[in-house]
């Protein structure tokens, strides 16, 4: 072995120090430890080289070796990764800026950087590196490490400098043109990229990966053949996440090849981005499957495809609706097509979608818009259609199909062609009886004039003068109505009609309200000669109604008859037809039988509401017939069990006349009095105080009769004259029928006579004058004198008015005392129901749940009801029912009002309909619901926007995430002026979009 000494060995390691012939032994010491710390290092004993190195740096003061000790220093520190490793090696760089190991100690850093994967430290160093200090044989390296360095980093601008030097190389030349061929093919730029991985096929090392690189290229430069071949032959050999990328070339080269029956089974297998498809990755499945023929595939890929905005999505959505179509689901297609129609990446394809949206919209109805609306757009929009004559054929019907009434009549304003003319007549017909079953008679009787107005159709004309005829019934207008029914009649459309059948009755009952009693009894008859049995409801009235005409008529023995054949009927009303047979008898002179009818009244009706009546009735009949005890017996039993009844203080007043025509004016003047006390200001009082002073003035007891007559309030004796003649001139006024001056001459009369003779009969009649020219607010306070005195003949009529007009100004409070008193006192059934169902609707109203269901129990307890009156009662117990929680019991109303309701209530009921099939999991019949709701009842766009967000629920329970999402979105739009309906339409979409979002990379959860 050669030796040689430490000078030898430093020069041989290439340090060139000067070296003194008086080195002491401790410099000598220090190169051996440099040797060593070098030898560390070579040995890849970092740490320990690292503080050796610092030892002899600390130890010798010569420059050279300082240099190479911080060098070697620094260059520790990079592998061992310290945090101070850059500073140190800037620092060398620093301190020794003529070190020939400044460009070495940036390289070695790169390197090292290089040779660990950190590619972004390594670019750092690198940059610093001056390329033309190094060897020729080092470029090589430090080009390719450089550009792999940049690739790694995705710094593709310098990467391609750095490797496109050494694509000739014979070590480092495939590599770098791997990489540039990458890169070109991630720039999309595939010609660049195919010939550089052509360059590099040959090679093993390349061959795997260049295979899917290959196939790709060759897909995306059109090239599909090549590309199902080259992906075909590496799926064998490739892994789970490359097999669905190869898949995915496959699928999508048959695809464009229109091979879809080859195409699905490779879409199919695609495994998605980070497992998630795509909605473009629907639309090639949905397609392939729609050109086969099958549709229900289709539907289920097409329909994954949420919140679309552009062609793919456009004709996705096209091709959804028509497969649909295939598949019968027409409500679906709808919102297809209609979301194509709003698209126009494709005008052919939107003006196709538009079709089929208006057709379909006439077919079954449109939640969104009205039928017409979605026709009517369609022609403004395509006005050179080749389909135009066909969708204006469907316009005009679907004004009358629609039901919504009130819009298709803005549509048809100012349309002058004979179809729109023959439309218009039926929809304001239409439109009328709407108005008209909503009790808004005015507004309705404008209807049916405007479709008078275009007697196009002589079915709708007669219909039209029916109509208006019952308007005016309703307004009190009983000469126009009589005009309108008999035109009516001799119309030539009329007889078709169904509203023929009862034409009689109208008739009958409008001669009867004109007092023509003679009139009232030929129509009368006739109606009951032609109805026979076929509707006992009112072929019972007509017989009560006959059995009235003949009564005011002093036709006793044929109102007897009628009453008669009213009560064989059982129908309705018998306990009144029975008290009139009753009180007929009387008048034809067989007083007996009158009594003894009215006895078995009395037995057989114990709920009657003319109980009192023929109390009364007995008491008087027995008196006449000299039978004075048991006639005070049947008053006293009245005035015992019935103390609220109006006959009350009458009776009271028989008594005291009884009394007085029997000479025992003591019990005269009691009743009397009590009269007077009880019932201020009545007839009977007023009446009560003349007997009295008859009575005193025949015992001789004046001043006690004056002494009486000043506790009484409404009694002054000596204007007594002056009194009756100014309430008379009034009085005649009123029957005369000259309203303005009877209004103005009973109010001087109260005026001047607050406490006077006549005054409960003033407040009445100023009234009802009030209320006939629709002057409620001020019908109000006199109504409110009238109950607020003792009951009377005026208390019923007066209650029933007073309680509609708080009822009218929503003052639920003020009514309903009112209301109750009513219902106790009212002797007619038509004003119970009145109070029963309205304070069915305040209770609602003030929230009192329990106390509107039992009154909506009540009313429809009655079997005299009409239908308006049931549909509220159960439409009241439903909405309750549903504020209550008790969602068994609200199903059941709803049930009952969707048998009776119309309009807006009818919608509700339907609404609720589809509702309970939601919480029940029958989505698809829920949706059966929402449709009808969206034919039928479309004007009412409140359910309509609650029904489509419940279709939106039913859609996503049976996965259809693009229904449910598009019908939301729809809402969200189209109904802004419901808050609440639009708050729960966001919730929800924001609920399946963050639910879409985990299989689909296409939707963005909301919010973000």
């Amino acid at each position: 072995m050669i030796k040689i000494n430490s000078v030898s060995l430093l020069i041989a390691l290439g340090l060139s120090y000067q070296i003194s012939a008086q080195q002491s032994a401790a410099y000598t010491s220090d190169l051996v430890d440099y040797q060593k710390a070098l030898s560390l290092y070579n040995n890849q004993q970092y740490m320990a080289a690292q503080a050796l190195f610092s030892n002899v740096k600390k130890q010798h003061k010569d420059e050279g070796l300082q240099s190479d000790c911080t060098y070697y220093i620094a260059n520790c520190a990079v592998r061992l990764n310290q945090q101070n490793a850059d500073r140190l090696v800037e620092r060398f760089v620093e301190d020794y800026p003529t070190s020939t190991k400044r460009n070495t100690a940036y390289l070695d850093v790169a390197d090292y950087y290089f040779a660990n994967g950190k590619y972004a430290y390594a670019r750092k160093w690198y940059d610093k590196v001056d390329e033309n200090g190094l060897a020729y044989s080092d470029k090589e390296k430090f080009y390719f490490n450089n550009g792999y360095s940049a690739f790694s980093v995705k710094q593709y601008k310098d990467a391609r400098i750095y490797l496109s030097r050494v694509e000739s190389s014979k070590e480092y030349g495939s590599q770098a043109k791997y990489y540039i061929g990458y890169m070109a093919y991630e720039g999309d730029d595939y010609n660049q990229a195919n010939e550089y991985f052509d360059q590099v096929s040959n090679q093993e090392r390349y061959k795997e990966k260049l295979s899917y690189y290959q196939a790709d290229l060759n897909f995306k430069l059109g090239n599909f053949e090549k590309a199902i071949q080259l992906a075909k032959a590496q799926l064998k050999k490739s892994n789970r996440d490359e097999v669905s990328e190869l898949s995915k070339i496959i699928g999508e080269s048959y695809f464009n090849l229109e091979q879809y029956a080859e195409a699905i089974p490779y879409l199919k297998a695609y495994k998605g981005k980070r497992g998630k498809w795509n909605n473009t990755d629907f639309y090639q499945l949905g397609y392939a499957y729609y050109k086969q023929g099958d549709y229900e595939n289709a539907v289920s890929e097409f329909n994954k495809i949420i919140g679309g905005t552009n062609s793919i999505a456009q004709n996705a959505y096209y091709h959804l609706g028509e497969s649909y179509i295939k598949l019968d689901k027409k409500q679906e297609a709808l919102n297809a097509f209609r979301n194509a129609s709003q698209m126009d990446f494709d005008l052919k394809i939107q003006e196709d979608a538009y079709l089929n949206y208006a057709k379909i919209s006439y077919e079954i109805g449109n939640a969104y818009q009205s039928a017409p609306q979605v026709l009517t757009g369609y022609l403004d929009k395509y006005p050179k259609s080749a389909y135009r004559d066909e969708i204006e054929t469907l316009l005009i019907d679907s004004y009358i199909t629609s039901k919504n009434y009130k819009e298709a009549l803005g549509l048809l304003e100012g349309k002058n062609s004979f179809e729109n003319k023959v439309a218009y007549q039926k929809v304001a017909f239409y439109r009328g009886l709407e108005l008209y079953n909503e009790s808004q008679f005015l507004e309705a009787k404008e209807m049916f004039e405007f479709s008078l107005k275009e007697p196009r159709d002589a079915n709708y004309t007669a219909r039209a003068t029916f109509w208006k005829a019952e308007t005016d019934y309703n307004l009190t207008n009983y000469d126009d109505a009589l005009v309108s029914f008999q035109q009516f009649k001799q119309q030539t459309g009329a007889t078709a009609t169904p509203e023929y059948e009862n034409i009689d009755y109208n008739l009958a009952y409008t001669y009867f309200k004109l007092k023509n009693y003679e009139q009232a009894s030929k129509f009368f008859s006739s109606f009951i000669a032609a109805t026979k049995q076929r509707d006992n409801v009112r072929l019972n009235d007509a017989y009560l109604r006959l059995g009235d005409a003949f009564f005011v008529s002093s036709n006793y023995q044929n109102a007897i008859n009628a009453y008669e054949s009213a009560i064989q009927l059982n129908a309705i009303e018998s306990d009144y037809a029975f008290f009139q047979k009753a009180i007929s008898a009387g008048y034809i002179g067989k007083d007996s039988k009158k009594i003894s009818e009215l006895e078995t009244f009395i037995s057989d009706y114990p709920k009657s509401k003319l109980l009192d009546d023929a109390m009364y009735e007995l008491g008087n009949t027995l008196v006449k017939v000299n039978q004075t005890d048991k006639a005070m017996r049947s008053y006293d039993r009245l005035n015992s069990e019935y103390r609220m009844s109006s006959f009350v203080p009458k009776s009271l007043l028989r008594q005291g006349l009884v009394y007085y025509n029997a000479n025992q004016n003591d019990q005269a003047l009691t009743k009397f009095k009590k009269v007077a006390a009880d019932y201020e200001g009545s007839p009977e009082a007023v009446q009560a105080v003349a007997t009295a002073r008859l009575i005193y003035i025949d015992m001789g007891r004046v001043n006690e009769y004056a002494n009486w007559v000043k506790t009484l309030n409404y009694v002054e004796v000596t204007d007594a004259d002056l009194d009756n003649a100014t309430y008379e001139a009034a009085e005649k006024q009123y029957l005369d029928n000259n309203a303005d001056k009877a209004i103005k001459q009973f109010n001087g009369y109260l005026n001047q006579f607050p406490n006077g003779l006549h005054v409960l009969q003033s407040h009445f009649y100023v009234a009802q004058l009030y209320y006939k020219q629709n002057l409620s607010v001020n019908a109000a306070p006199h109504y409110e004198y009238v109950v607020g005195v003792p009951q009377n003949e005026f208390t019923e009529v007066s209650l029933s008015r007073l309680s509609q007009y708080y009822l009218e100004n929503k003052a639920w409070s003020k009514a309903m005392p009112l209301l109750k008193r009513l219902e106790e006192e009212a002797g007619l059934p038509q004003n119970v129901i009145f109070a029963q169902s309205n304070l069915m609707k305040a209770n609602y109203q003030l929230e009192h749940y329990n106390e509107a269901v039992s009154y909506a129990e009540k009313v429809l307890a009655n079997s005299k009801i009409d239908n308006k009156i049931q549909g509220d009662a159960h439409i009241i117990i439903a909405r309750s029912a549903m504020k209550t929680g008790n969602e068994a019991k609200a199903k059941t109303a709803y049930v009952q009002v969707e048998t009776v309701a119309t309009g807006e209530t009818a919608a509700e009921a339907l609404y609720y309909n589809a509702y309970f099939k939601n919480k029940e999991g029958s989505y698809e019949a829920s949706n059966i619901a929402v449709q009808k709701l969206a034919k039928d009842f479309s004007g009412y766009k409140y359910y309509s926007a609650k029904g489509l967000v419940l279709m939106a629920k039913n859609f996503y329970a049976l996965k259809d995430a693009f229904q449910a999402t598009y019908i939301l979105e729809s809402v969200i739009e189209n109904f802004k002026e419901f808050d609440e309906v639009v708050e729960e339409a966001t919730n929800e979409l924001s609920a399946i979009k963050a639910n879409e979002a985990k299989t689909n990379s296409s939707v963005q959860p909301e919010g973000n």
